[in-house]
């Protein structure tokens, strides 16, 4: 590397790092813990590039970068902060930062982006418009790797006009990453519309949609789910948007590649939403989010009117260890329940545990009580079936016939205990709610509303 790095952190240990893996690159350095230094040396024409931290002792990172970009237009400025959350990764894009990494970093990594803003000398296009009005909060919540680097993402694509794939299981906030991205990008005083496979369902379809979003953000939910003429509306509407055109954005449990696999997405439908591909972490990818998205909803609940609630280490650590097939919405709805029947201020394990116990696991869901599991009364049913059949296999399409013996009275008694509300029942099964109508009009399953008995 060639050039002058200005660096400015509170941080000694950071500072002598930082200095000395940049003398070795090759770079001269400036190291100061004044953001008011800093400030002096980009006046007097200094650097080449610039490292800063946010929370500076004598005034605030971010808030300085319109003042550079005016003083020093082109300077790269590398953003490095302990409040690693969306709101700080939009923040330093909307503020025209070169590039953005949580603390603590990865000193190689780093250096490699300090490298590329030195030979490029170039600042990341990003939002023009500020937080004024936003939400100080948003419902992501995560400082781990998995949700950095999806920080990061966001924040590069969020004022671009690349349409984007977002995948991800049931309960993973697929949906609110989409509405971040329309909330943050210059599109955010135009509709926000969320299709679904009614919508498409006749040949007006796609022009009132159309008409709804009025160059807006169009979100295709579970675009897996759609069937092939539904797909073949959504090419010709991307393709003749008209004047207003909008953005398009799609949603999916799975990921599709090409058509392949399922579910099955037309090969050019898929390459006209995948202008930028975000999957988001599961719960289990991101276990030590666990307890901050925990604090994050009990404090919640009390802004809603519940009573102030903390858990204890035990409590935590159980919430922590427990499997959550339901992702973070899983995760949320145990929290409220908890909160609710909490005896005391602070939560016990006894209460998380009777909670939970109800809560739906990655775990056989038969023989909890000592009896057979589910997985076992199914293997022993299945040798049962082709001890019938003797030498002979049985007919083609086991797998599908299987999967509908399962699949009609899980959701029938689904359908049942949540009485007869097809949204209940998709959270309970941690299914998208589309997903759940197909699979009643496919199974040809009866659903009778009523009030449930208590």
């Amino acid at each position: 590397m060639d050039g002058t790095v200005l660096v400015a952190d509170d941080d000694r240990t950071i500072r002598t790092v930082l200095t000395q893996a940049l003398t070795r690159s090759g770079c001269k350095v400036h190291a100061t813990s004044s953001l008011t230094t800093l400030m002096r040396w980009i006046a007097e024409g200094k650097g080449d590039a610039v490292i800063t931290d946010v929370m500076m002792p004598d005034g605030n990172g971010l808030e300085m970068l319109p003042k550079i970009a005016a003083d020093r237009p082109g300077l790269p400025v590398i953003v490095i902060s302990a409040q690693n959350t969306i709101m700080t990764a939009i923040q330093a894009a909307e503020a025209e930062a070169y590039d953005y990494l949580p603390k603590p970093f990865d000193l190689p990594d780093l250096m490699k982006r300090t490298a590329r803003a030195l030979d490029s000398r170039v600042r990341a296009r990003a939002a023009q418009s500020d937080l004024d009005g936003q939400p100080e909060e948003l419902p992501l919540v995560g400082r781990t790797p998995a949700m950095q680097a999806l920080y990061r993402v966001v924040a590069r694509i969020v004022n671009t006009d690349l349409p984007v794939m977002i995948c991800g299981e049931s309960g993973t906030g697929k949906s609110l990453i989409a509405r971040v991205i329309h909330d943050f990008s210059d599109r955010r005083s135009l509709p926000f519309v969320t299709v679904a496979p009614a919508d498409l369902a006749d040949l007006e379809g796609p022009s009132k949609i159309m008409a709804r979003a009025r160059g807006g953000t169009i979100v295709l939910d579970e675009v897996g789910d759609l069937d092939n003429e539904a797909q073949a509306r959504v090419v010709r509407m991307v393709d003749a948007p008209g004047d207003n055109a909008p953005r398009f954005m799609a949603t999916s449990q799975q990921r599709l590649n090409e058509g392949q696999g399922s579910p099955k997405l037309r090969e050019d439908l898929f390459y006209r939403l995948s202008g930028a591909s975000i999957d988001v972490p599961s719960l289990r990818e991101r276990v030590e989010d666990i307890e901050l998205l925990t604090e994050h909803f009990l404090a919640r609940s009390e802004r809603d009117g519940m009573l102030l609630r903390r858990m204890s280490k035990d409590a935590l650590e159980l919430m922590r260890t427990y499997s959550w097939p339901g992702n973070v919405r899983q995760l949320e709805n145990a929290v409220k329940r908890i909160s609710l029947t909490a005896q005391a201020q602070e939560i016990t394990s006894a209460e998380v545990s009777a909670v939970l116990g109800n809560q739906p696991r990655g775990e056989p869901v038969i023989g909890q009580g000592g009896g057979e599991s589910l997985s076992t009364s199914v293997a022993r049913h299945l040798r049962r079936y082709f001890d019938l059949h003797g030498n002979m296999l049985p007919p083609p399409g086991l797998y599908a016939r299987i999967l509908r013996e399962v699949e009609l009275p899980l959701i029938e008694i689904a359908l049942d205990a949540s009485a007869g509300n097809q949204a209940k029942c998709a959270d309970l099964l941690g299914i998208n709610r589309n997903t759940l109508r197909k699979k009643i009009t496919e199974l040809d399953i009866r659903v009778t509303r009523r009030r449930k008995l208590m």
